[in-house]
């Protein structure tokens, strides 16, 4: 195997801007990556330490690293995105999204303009709306327009061959020119006011169709009156159910996160200050890369080469790489400037934390897919060797604030994914502040009597949080009661306790085992994992909040509401009450002198 000499390539780099291609002994193309200054960033590749498993996996297949020069990071960017697009190399994100999106389209060399759905080239004369995330919104969009504007939908040929009005004439949903039922003139308004409502310009449209109005009431002519006043009202309810306050023009919105070894990319489209709908992309993880990395490769395969229409603005929840660059390159597409903003106020970050929690919730589903799940099930198998595919498996945690309101949790993962309903937590009691050990051997105690009195399903697979000590805890539990069959792993962070590092320690053999960062088993137990120290945090901090919120007055023997009520109200707080003497309890009324002494005893001795 012939090892690449990267000290004596990089003596030799150019620092000038541009692209770079590595290549594995045979050729073939690995990946391409865009540089400001080249020597710095193919160098970056072969650094002693800071480098993920997948960025490790390629720099050892590399053999050669071809270089193109370029004059500014745009242009290389440009070139980057050509060439991803053009050899889909292995270790780069690619978009894959060959879906054609459709427009509305509005022809303009027609004496009675036609209003329909486009998708593809766009060959005709007239003008396009969109795009649109679906047919499903334009749809909506023209059936919208078909009942307020009333401008032809049919096609040329069934529009010329009429010899009567069609049916949508007869529904109200066209105004009738094939047979010569409108005027050009009065046709020829509605199309304008269907490309104002198109183009965002609502409030002028609605300020011409309030004009128009009031011109036909004063004329007499109240038919036409009413039917502006009916456009009117329909077209405020769009504004009030649709529209984004103080928002203008054409934007896109993104957001992108990343978990577990997978990233999902929520768009959002807005055109004309309306909402069209959004798009799910789940861009495949290459090199482990972040949500900023993410949208850095995926914003210049999803707009450049006019794939999608670039809009005056791009709204990111985190700053991608090389942002200037990517609105330079941007802008040179859509021959205008085009913004690129990751910190927004008011309804454009109302907006992008809607986008941000859609992305959430999607990425969480895609994890929980049955597929992805059945799929890292099976990968979960073979990493343990184990000889059937784990039907239900168990996590255990613990948590904690320095010892207080100590709560374990246990969360249940089947072939369905996250199985809420058999969820358990336990409020942990008569255990030394901050002993985990303890803490979790009760938790585990507590729950397998219970599924050893029940004859409940048990799990193929216990995980606890920790090390070779909670996992020794584990294996004396199961062994008292008498629990066989459950393959018990304990999850070590490890001294970084950084993810993508865990220790899985086997209970069966006491053996360590690590797997690679990009490992599906891996990615299933993290979520595993991750969804019992959830579990376990919410319960602990409702335990804590609800004991700190809990006076100490409810806690005294012989002391109900009434009695509370009354100390409160005479000493103003509970620590008044404990600064009082006995003397000074016993004044108030109902509190006897041995009561009164309870209450001193209790507060400064705790009996």
């Amino acid at each position: 195997m012939i090892h690449f000499d990267h000290k004596a390539y990089l003596n030799t780099l150019t620092t000038r801007p541009g692209v770079y291609q590595m290549y594995d002994m045979e050729g073939r193309l690995l990946y391409v990556g865009k540089a400001k200054n080249l020597r710095n960033r193919v160098g970056s590749y072969f650094r002693a330490r800071g480098l993920t498993d997948k960025t490790l996996a390629l720099v050892g297949r590399i053999a050669d690293i071809q270089v193109t020069v370029t004059t500014t990071e745009v242009d290389a960017l440009l070139l980057e995105h050509n060439l991803i697009k053009s050899y889909q190399p292995p270790y780069n994100i690619l978009l894959r999204d060959d879906k054609s999106y459709p427009y509305i389209f509005l022809s303009s060399e027609d004496k009675f303009p036609r209003i329909a759905l486009h998708r593809g080239t766009k060959r005709r004369k007239g003008t396009y709306f969109g795009p649109y995330p679906s047919a499903g919104a334009v749809r909506d969009s023209l059936h919208f327009l078909q009942k307020i504007f009333k401008v032809r939908q049919c096609e040329d040929s069934y529009f010329r061959n009429r010899s009567r009005p069609c049916l949508q004439y007869q529904i109200d949903r066209c105004s009738g020119p094939c047979v010569g039922l409108v005027s050009e003139t009065a046709y020829g308004q509605q199309v304008e006011n269907t490309s104002l409502f198109l183009r965002g310009k609502s409030q002028e449209l609605m300020t011409r169709l309030a004009d128009d109005m009031e011109q036909a009431a004063r004329g007499l002519d109240y038919e036409t009156a009413a039917q502006y006043r009916d456009q009117l009202v329909q077209l405020q309810h769009v504004q009030a159910s649709q529209g984004i306050e103080g928002v203008s023009g054409d934007l896109d919105i993104l957001a992108s996160v990343t978990s577990h070894g997978r990233a999902c990319v929520q768009v959002l489209f807005v055109r004309g200050a309306r909402v069209l709908g959004s798009r799910t992309y789940y861009p495949p993880l290459k090199l482990q890369e972040n949500a900023a990395q993410v949208l850095g490769a995926f914003i210049p395969q999803f707009y450049l080469g006019g794939a999608h229409t670039v809009p005056t603005e791009i709204i990111v929840n985190v700053e991608p790489e090389s942002k200037d660059v990517l609105a330079s390159a941007l802008a040179v597409q859509a021959g205008r400037q085009v913004r690129v903003a990751h910190r927004v106020r008011e309804s454009r970050a109302k907006w992008l934390k809607l986008a941000l929690q859609t992305a959430e919730t999607n990425l969480a589903a895609h994890l929980a897919d049955r597929q992805t799940v059945l799929g890292r099930l099976q990968a979960l198998q073979d990493a343990l060797g184990l000889a059937q595919l784990p039907e239900r498996v168990e996590c255990f945690d613990i948590s904690h604030s320095s010892g207080e309101a100590t709560v374990a949790s246990c969360v249940v993962f089947d072939q369905h994914g996250p199985r809420k309903s058999d969820y358990r937590r336990f409020n942990i009691k008569g255990v030394a502040p901050g002993d985990d050990y303890a803490a979790m051997r009760q938790a585990l105690e507590r729950r397998y009597k219970r599924l050893s009195d029940s004859e409940a399903s048990m799990p193929d697979i216990l995980f606890v949080d920790g090390g070779q000590g909670q996992v020794s805890q584990a294996l004396s539990v199961l062994k008292n009661f008498q629990v066989s069959g459950v393959e018990v792993i304990g999850i070590a962070k490890g001294v970084t306790r950084k993810a993508g590092l865990e220790t899985l320690v086997h209970g069966s053999t006491g053996k360590a085992q690590t797997l690679p960062s990009d490992h599906q088993a891996l990615h299933l137990i993290q979520q595993v994992r991750d969804e019992a120290h959830r579990f376990a945090i919410t319960g602990h901090r409702g335990r804590r909040d609800k004991a700190r919120q809990r006076s100490v007055l409810e806690e005294i023997p012989g002391v109900g509401s009434n009695r509370r009520r009354l100390l409160l109200r005479h000493f103003g707080s509970a620590e008044g009450v404990k600064n009082a003497s006995v003397d000074e309890l016993k004044k108030i009324a109902g509190i006897s002198k041995t009561l009164a002494q309870q209450i001193y005893d209790y507060l400064h001795t705790g009996n």
